[in-house]
């Protein structure tokens, strides 16, 4: 062997031995997460646009089935083994993460600026003073309609509750479609998208939210029960059965071409743009009469926090820092139409459906579902109480008022507000 080859293999061997120092020392940063059908967006999308910024930082994706998220979830943090990034869900249980030490506080942390109040709501301390979640996605609530069966009976999309009616009653009489496909068999569609979809035109959202909290309104007033007496009357406009209808015979009847509305969260968007073989539209919830605001249900439902015991601190805030950026936003939302960005930089959505959705943030205030923030931590829950009243009313086992007292006494059972 000549000096020269000789040479060249020591040379070789050195820059093969750079090249594994240098690979070596990237950083792997893990996220776990319950959603596990965007994990291709994330290994396609999302984690080489933030690669490609950050040499040396590598990021894997691990979700866990969404029943078995918080269970697998808590165990892993237990036992040290959780990975540098959490997918936050809303509100208590992530709080209670935080309140455990398990979620470090990245009230500082920049881009966290690029979200308003009532977008880190859902992952903040009750008194406000420090945030555990960068908000990555909320959900719209409103209604979708059948395009071709508005067109075909003339009917333009219902701006106030007497229209919202009159609508209703026009698809009734005619007899092709079922006016509107909602069941109350499984409970919480009828308050999801019943009550806390047009409620907060009545409580005025935030503001109705708020005094609820601190103890200045009360379920009974006026504007808590008004929704209840408008859900009473959608009784009539559901369809044969509709007490025994579950929340996928609605997705089917409405899918389908049967019904000719579908009191939404914007989540049905991508399922139904597959499936639906027909033009759809979306409409706001109606305020009550003309010239009134608008208030929507803009619900905080995802965020994403960091592990307080990570050993890759500097650089899973750097991964948090970009999941605050309007970059981020775009592309997380696009490729989830339905699940749109908290982030203030306003994000242009293509699809139709959904960008329809958003723009109502411009034109209506946004609130939270009323029942989500503190109310829900005693028993009886007023989640699940509103759930079970919301059925009730609008089979017409409980008045209005009923509803509204057995609600009250439940809260006022455990809750003391602070005053």
């Amino acid at each position: 062997m000549t000096r020269t080859t000789i040479k060249a293999l020591l040379l070789g061997a050195s820059v093969l031995a750079y090249a594994g120092a240098a690979s070596a020392e990237d950083v792997t940063l893990t996220i776990e997460s319950w959603r596990n059908d965007d994990l291709a967006i994330w290994k396609d999308k999302l984690i080489p646009a933030f690669e490609a910024k950050n040499p040396g930082i590598k990021v894997v994706f691990a979700p866990s089935a969404p029943t078995e998220y918080n269970a697998a979830l808590n165990a892993k943090l237990e036992s040290g083994s959780a990975g540098d990034l959490i997918t936050c869900r809303p509100f208590d249980a992530s709080l209670e993460l935080y309140k455990k030490g398990y979620l470090a506080d990245i009230t500082k942390n920049p881009g966290m600026e690029n979200f308003s109040d009532v977008a880190k709501s859902a992952w903040t301390t009750d008194d406000g003073s420090a945030a555990f979640c960068v908000p990555m996605a909320s959900v719209i609530h409103g209604f979708i309609y059948n395009k071709d069966a508005f067109d075909k009976l003339g009917i333009t999309p219902p701006k106030t509750e007497a229209e919202f009616f009159a609508a209703l009653e026009k698809i009734k009489a005619d007899g092709t479609y079922i006016p509107m496909a909602m069941g109350t068999k499984d409970l919480w569609e009828a308050a999801t998208m019943g009550y806390q979809n047009i409620g907060p035109n009545y409580w005025k959202g935030e503001e109705g939210r708020n005094a609820l909290l601190k103890g200045e309104q009360k379920l009974t007033d006026e504007q808590w029960v008004k929704p209840y007496e408008v859900l009473a009357k959608w009784k009539d406009y559901l369809g044969d059965g509709f007490e025994a209808q579950t929340y996928p015979d609605s997705q089917n009847l409405f899918t389908l071409g049967r019904a000719a509305i579908y009191p939404a969260g914007s989540w049905e968007i991508g399922g139904f743009n597959t499936q639906a073989q027909f033009k759809m539209g979306a409409f706001a919830p109606p305020v009550a009469k003309d010239g009134d605001d608008c208030y929507i249900s803009d619900h905080t439902d995802i965020g994403v926090g960091m592990n307080a015991k990570t050993a890759h601190k500097a650089e899973a805030e750097k991964l948090l820092t970009w999941i605050s950026s309007p970059e981020f936003a775009d592309m997380y939302a696009n490729s989830l139409p339905g699940f749109f960005s908290l982030n203030k930089t306003a994000v242009k959505m293509q699809d139709p459906l959904a960008q329809e959705f958003v723009s109502w943030r411009e034109k209506c205030k946004s609130t939270i579902r009323s029942t989500y923030q503190i109310l829900s931590r005693g028993t009886p829950n007023l989640e699940n109480e509103t759930w079970v009243e919301s059925a009730n009313v609008i089979n017409g086992t409980d008045t209005p008022a009923v509803a509204a007292e057995k609600l009250q006494k439940g809260l006022d059972s455990w809750y003391k507000p602070a005053k």
